[in-house]
């Protein structure tokens, strides 16, 4: 396992379901496509990311070139940043880039029948639970019209490669540096999860 590896395999899904819009990269018949979408992770029994849930327009080409070739890449993006050496006390250190990613090889079908479930999941994730949260059935007969526009569809895993470089290979007092330099909040919390996990 690389030192960059996440500890646990839960935290794939973690990095997703924070950060839901990944890039879905295909190719048919010689032409590439890359569509931006929020994308749901499902979790298999083993714990790691088997599926990914979500939906797409038929308008979009990339629907009638993932019916021809269902393989695609998808990328997902989590927190990021660059790691200027001003944080650092260590005069002899040079910058860097922390981030949190990870790449899925995957086999994507359409599931027109759980359109409604991929809407239904998708909103409830984004909007939570808390009262006021919105719904889809809040829109009435428009989401019936909407809703022939677009298809479901479930990306199975091939493959996962991700990679959480965090900060890892850094020792204590440049660690805290940064951590306590840096602003943003959502990078130094991985960060910082990431290394109580390595102790």
């Amino acid at each position: 396992m690389s030192l960059f590896s996440p500890r646990e395999r839960a935290h794939v899904k973690e990095l997703v379901e924070a950060y839901p819009l990944c890039w879905i990269v295909s190719e048919s018949a010689g032409e590439r496509f890359a569509t931006p979408l929020p994308l749901l992770p499902e979790q298999g029994a083993n714990g790691e990311v088997e599926s990914l849930f979500g939906h797409i327009a038929f308008s979009n080409p990339q629907q009638k070139a993932l019916e021809k070739d269902p393989r695609a890449t998808i990328l997902c993006m989590g927190p990021q940043g660059y790691i200027s050496p001003r944080l650092v006390s260590n005069p002899t250190w040079g910058p860097t880039w922390n981030y949190a990613v990870c790449r899925f090889e995957t086999e994507v079908r359409f599931v027109p029948d759980e359109t409604d479930t991929a809407l239904s999941m998708l909103a409830r994730a984004l909007e939570g639970t808390a009262p006021g949260a919105w719904n889809p059935g809040e829109m009435g007969e428009r989401y019936h019209q909407l809703k022939k526009h677009i298809v479901a569809f479930r990306a199975r895993v091939l493959e996962t490669h991700a990679r959480f470089k965090l900060g890892q290979d850094e020792n204590e007092t440049v660690f805290k540096d940064i951590v306590d330099g840096l602003g943003d909040r959502a990078l130094s919390a991985w960060m910082s999860r990431s290394r109580a996990q390595e102790k």
